[in-house]
């Protein structure tokens, strides 16, 4: 072998070996890569907006594919989790679902019906209140005329609690009166005529409180005491 094959095989061999040290490189950013980034799973974006207890269904998303590590441990891989849930607040088009964002749909029992009213969270709920407990509803009215005391009243009594919204915020109020700044969405099942009277309280009253039941206790208010006026105690 004369000089020249001789260099003609080392750079044949340098090469190889140049070779091998790109490959080896491209091996170690892949690697590096995976280990930042980690396995891909299977999570689920809404396609559209869907209003507050509105049931959830599979045509609402879309599946996107997204690095496991990204995801919130609450986020929904599997739209299993989603078979008879509902929305729990306003949920955004594009936005990742996750188990905090629904909550199981309740049962009601015949003649029953499910209403939802937002609730004063300093006054009303105080984080004491859970699904399934019982509440007695209060509600303070103005007089009706001009001189009239001012009245609060019974609405309803051993009120059943199916669900707690979340915490909402207010925009502060233009007229400088006196309102809440956080309410929470409280879900009941209660028979029409309550029903009717929540609407009433909702929309009429100065004011919507509730007060919570001890367990096993008869919450049931006597006629004669569902009305209350500051002079009763004169």
């Amino acid at each position: 072998m004369n000089s020249r094959q001789r260099r003609g095989v080392i750079l044949l061999l340098l090469s190889v070996l140049c070779a091998f040290g790109a490959f080896a490189g491209v091996l170690s950013v892949i690697s590096d890569v995976n280990s930042k980034v980690g396995p891909e799973v299977d999570a689920y974006r809404l396609k559209k907006n869907v209003e507050p207890y509105t049931a959830l269904k599979a045509d609402q998303f879309e599946k996107v594919s997204m690095p496991k590590r990204w995801l919130s441990g609450n986020a929904v891989t599997d739209l299993a989790e989603i078979d008879g849930k509902i929305a729990v607040t306003q949920l955004q088009e594009g936005s990742l679902m996750q188990s905090d964002m629904m909550v199981k749909s309740p049962e009601l029992r015949p003649g029953e019906q499910e209403i939802a009213i937002m609730i004063d969270a300093a006054t009303g709920v105080a984080g004491k209140i859970n699904p399934d407990d019982k509440v007695n509803i209060y509600a303070t009215f103005a007089g009706e005329r001009e001189g009239d005391p001012a009245q609060s009243k019974v609405i309803v009594s051993n009120a059943k609690v199916l669900d707690i919204g979340r915490l909402t915020a207010l925009e502060p109020a233009d007229d400088g009166r006196n309102r809440a700044t956080e309410v929470v969405p409280i879900t009941f099942a209660l028979n029409t005529l309550d029903t009717q009277r929540v609407a009433y309280a909702e929309s009429f009253a100065e004011h919507v409180r509730l007060a919570l039941i001890a367990p096993g206790s008869d919450g049931t208010i006597r006629p004669g005491d569902r009305t209350y006026t500051l002079d009763k105690d004169k």
